[in-house]
């Protein structure tokens, strides 16, 4: 059997690749299995700074869940334990580049909601259909979407559960980079590639000190940004950026 969810790591940067193209990539348990374990391990891999996050096929990143093996559940409980699979993407301390192209939706969006930044091809349509299914989504849409566009463009996404083409979702907030679809891959890698040359700590106090922005008052995330940027100093990557300022140089952070 075909691996449906591939990892690579080229130095610094660790690549996801969905790998179910003839389903658009839709996400089986063993799959959300997969992607639960591929991401714990990748945050206990000091060699890794960045993940890259796409789908294999040019017609969708992700479909979301498989519909059919979500009728498998024996009970509500079984399905309330269910591996969530955008969560685990959340999760991750280290950055994460979701790469776009085709159909987004669903559990697929979620992923793409759980990623930190969103490079989308003009092909990308991106929507959140569980209502018109009979349910509301599990992997976080409700909860992030309005933090990237607002409480009104969120009600309007999740309750009709219609797709926005690309343009609309740059346009909304929901994708920070716009190419043209042969530019997405290599866009999201030079992107990674940008951030994978950072102090890995610093990029991860980046990554937490915004996160609690989402759900700490501003006293307790000022609070915490500071303690984040006195890690930064303790590590000691300052000093390599400091002395590379002073030879006009760019710095190398643990190369």
């Amino acid at each position: 059997m075909t691996e449906e969810v591939l990892l690579s790591i080229d130095g610094f940067i660790a690549e996801i690749v969905l790998n179910r193209p003839r389903k658009l990539n839709a996400v089986t348990p063993a799959m959300a299995a997969r992607l639960e374990s591929l991401c714990s391990e990748l945050d206990r891999n000091d060699e890794v700074r960045v993940v890259l996050l796409r789908g294999v096929s040019e017609r969708a990143f992700s479909a979301g869940s498989d519909l059919s093996s979500l009728a498998e559940y024996p009970s509500a409980w079984k399905f309330r334990n269910r591996v969530e699979y955008a969560t685990a993407i959340r999760n991750l301390r280290k950055p994460v580049v979701a790469a776009l192209r085709g159909w987004v939706l669903g559990g697929g969006a979620e992923m793409a909601l759980s990623a930190d930044i969103r490079v989308a091809g003009r092909s990308a349509k991106i929507g959140f259909p569980e209502v018109t299914r009979g349910w509301v989504g599990g992997g976080g849409a409700s909860q992030m979407l309005p933090r990237l566009v607002g409480y009104g463009q969120a009600m309007r996404l999740l309750l009709t559960g219609e797709p926005v083409e690309a343009e609309e979702a740059f346009r909304l907030g929901l994708v920070e980079v716009l190419v043209e679809d042969v530019e997405v891959e290599n866009r999201a890698r030079a992107l990674c590639e940008k951030l994978a040359s950072f102090s890995p700590v610093a990029v991860e106090a980046v990554k937490a000190s915004v996160r609690a922005a989402l759900s700490a008052p501003l006293a307790a995330g000022l609070a915490y940004e500071n303690e984040m940027n006195t890690l930064c100093f303790a590590a000691g990557d300052h000093r390599e950026g400091i002395k590379a300022f002073e030879e006009k140089r760019p710095a190398l952070f643990g190369r």
